[in-house]
């Protein structure tokens, strides 16, 4: 089983090796999407996470016994292809290649599996085809 979730630390445990538990303790697979951690203040994560049913129940229980809350991550990143004039603006800038060009049509594609949600392209498509989805 895979979810993508968001995680969020109290100030108090900002700084405790809670996803080192998960994986080790619960043997949980953590992908980590997304990340911003202010010491002493608050950290916010976007994972995924994989493993058997009960591997993630018992992770998210423990999670919940040490204060983090979490939600499914409830915004995607759309493509909108007759949007798209394929001026490759977006395609530098994307970490992780969800956006790319094929060198011999020019045209840009949009492999949803590889996003992380940061939300580069959508700063920075001049034709507004990248947009935000709430779930």
């Amino acid at each position: 089983m895979k979810m993508k979730v968001v995680f969020t630390f109290p100030a108090t445990n900002v700084e405790e090796p809670i996803t080192y538990h998960l994986i080790k303790d619960y043997d949980l697979m953590v992908n980590i999407l997304r990340a911003t951690i202010d010491p002493r203040k608050q950290g916010r994560m976007v994972v995924e996470l994989s493993g058997e049913d009960s591997q993630i129940s018992r992770g998210l229980n423990y999670l919940e016994r040490v204060g983090v809350t979490m939600e499914p991550l409830a915004e995607e990143v759309r493509h909108l292809q007759e949007r798209c004039v394929s001026c490759t603006a977006c395609v530098p800038i994307c970490p992780t290649n969800a956006l790319d060009v094929d060198r011999e049509t020019w045209t840009v594609s949009y492999d949803a599996e590889k996003c992380v949600v940061c939300l580069s392209c959508v700063e920075v498509c001049p034709y507004k085809a990248v947009e935000i989805f709430l779930e």
